[in-house]
């Protein structure tokens, strides 16, 4: 019919040309042969390669929302946006909280570019932990290393070094270093514990200071090896 919009479902391209309605999405990559709405569960699923059980849990988190059709429970094109936006963030190992962050601020954003800014700054943030990671692991690798080197050379000498870190945290910086090894930011720590920004930055850097650690994403890397927080 002359006049006639092509269909967003011709050639899909990115979460970008599946606006959700409460912001602007960024260009993430869509899967292939997007089935027309409304898309039930199974095919949600299938499309990006989770289970249903996934499914609800971003629900329960805020970050994915299904609607009914009797009582079938079934998505839209701007939900397969989201979930590409979701899915990408996942696969990266970015912390649901951190998602949800970022799920918060494009809900807010102002334009296209707004929304690309926010997801390249949040994927900005996830580089810089994997290369503190990385940087940790590499360490301890020498140091098992130097470790297993000597014990070889002095079997008949006991290592008579016991290491003891001594590291003790009030409450309020566990539960800092807690909500830090979730994922959460420092605003989110801040609205959670009831505290200034200034406030949760100092107990974070108290933190830091006791555990030795030159940034926030290596020092819950060194509270998880030393079993102070859950990984």
């Amino acid at each position: 019919m002359e006049g006639q919009q092509p269909s967003i479902l011709s050639k899909p391209h990115s979460a970008a040309q599946f606006q959700s309605g409460l912001g602007f999405l960024p260009s993430v990559p869509l899967p292939d042969d997007i089935p027309p709405e409304p898309v039930g569960i199974s095919d949600m699923a299938n499309l990006f390669g989770v289970t249903h059980r996934t499914l609800h849990f971003y629900e329960e988190k805020n970050l994915l929302s299904a609607s009914r059709i009797g009582l079938m429970r079934v998505y839209f094109h701007r939900d397969i946006g989201r979930m590409a936006v979701i899915n990408t963030c996942r696969e990266t190992g970015m912390p649901v909280a951190a998602i949800q962050d970022l799920m918060g601020e494009l809900a807010e954003a102002a334009s296209q570019m707004d929304a690309e800014s926010l997801l390249n700054a949040a994927l900005e943030d996830r580089k810089r932990e994997l290369v503190s990671a990385q940087s940790l692991i590499m360490r301890q690798m020498q140091q098992i290393n130097g470790l297993l080197t000597r014990a070889d050379d002095n079997k008949d000498q006991p290592d008579v070094r016991i290491p003891d870190p001594a590291i003790d945290f009030n409450d309020m910086e566990h539960h800092c270093l807690s909500l830090m090894a979730e994922g959460y930011s420092q605003p989110r720590i801040s609205r959670n514990m009831q505290l200034t920004p200034e406030a949760v930055q100092t107990l974070e850097q108290n933190i830091m200071r006791k555990l030795k650690a030159t940034n926030r994403f290596q020092a819950v890397a060194k509270a998880v090896l030393l079993g102070l927080v859950a990984s």
